[in-house]
C-alpha cells in the first residue's frame, strides 16, 4: 500500500508502508527507471534541464543553457511541441500497467506530466531498459492514437529518453518518491 502524507500545496511527501512498489529485489530481474519526453518540449540548450545521451549517468551535470543550440534544435523540429492534457496524463498512468503486462514486465509505478513520462518497472535481467523504453513509447502511442488524434507531425514522443537501472534500495526509494510526487 502506498500512502501520500503531509501534503502541502505544490509538494507531497511519499510515505511507503510495505508497498509492492518497494518490494524485494528479484535477482532474475532488473528494476528500471525509464523516462521519456513529449515531442519538442525539452530541447538541448533550453531552460529546462536535458542530458547528453553519451553522458547520462546519475550525478552527471545537465547540458548548460545555450540559446543558439536551443534555436538550432527548434528549427530542426518538423511539428509543434506536444503537451499532454491532464486527461491524457491520467490515461497514460491508467494504461501503463496493462502495457507492462503485455511486455511481460512487472509494473511498479508511473507518472505522466504535460511534457514527460516516468515508469518504474522490473524486467528480465537479460533485457536492457532501452528496448523496454522503445516498446513503451510505441505501445503508448498506439493507445493514445485510439482515443485522440495523432499530434501534428505524427509524433507523441521525443526521440530519446533515459533508462536508469536501479541497483540499491536507497536508489529505489528515491526513484519511487520522485515519481510519486509527479503523478497527475
Amino acid at each position: 500500500m502506498t500512502r501520500l502524507t503531509g501534503e502541502q500545496p505544490g509538494r507531497r511527501r511519499l510515505h511507503l508502508i510495505s508497498s509492492p512498489i518497494m518490494g524485494r529485489a528479484n535477482p532474475r530481474f532488473t528494476t528500471w527507471h525509464i523516462t521519456f519526453g513529449t515531442y519538442g518540449t525539452r530541447l538541448h540548450g533550453g531552460e529546462r534541464p536535458t542530458v547528453n545521451v553519451t553522458h547520462n549517468q546519475r550525478g552527471e551535470p545537465f547540458i548548460e543553457r545555450d540559446i543558439t543550440l536551443e534555436q538550432t534544435k527548434r528549427h530542426q523540429m518538423s511539428a509543434p511541441p506536444v503537451h499532454l492534457t491532464i486527461e491524457q496524463q491520467q490515461f497514460i498512468q491508467q494504461k501503463v500497467p496493462s502495457i507492462c503486462q503485455r511486455g511481460g514486465w512487472q509494473f511498479r509505478l508511473c507518472s505522466a506530466g504535460d511534457d514527460h513520462v516516468h515508469v518504474l518497472l522490473d524486467v528480465d535481467a537479460a533485457v536492457h531498459g532501452e528496448k523496454v523504453r522503445r516498446l513503451l513509447k510505441r505501445w503508448l502511442s498506439q493507445v493514445l492514437n485510439e482515443k485522440w488524434p495523432r499530434p501534428a507531425g505524427g509524433r507523441w514522443w521525443a526521440e530519446q529518453g533515459s533508462n536508469k537501472a536501479i541497483r540499491d534500495p536507497a536508489h529505489l526509494e528515491n526513484a519511487c518518491a520522485y515519481i510519486a510526487r509527479q503523478r497527475a
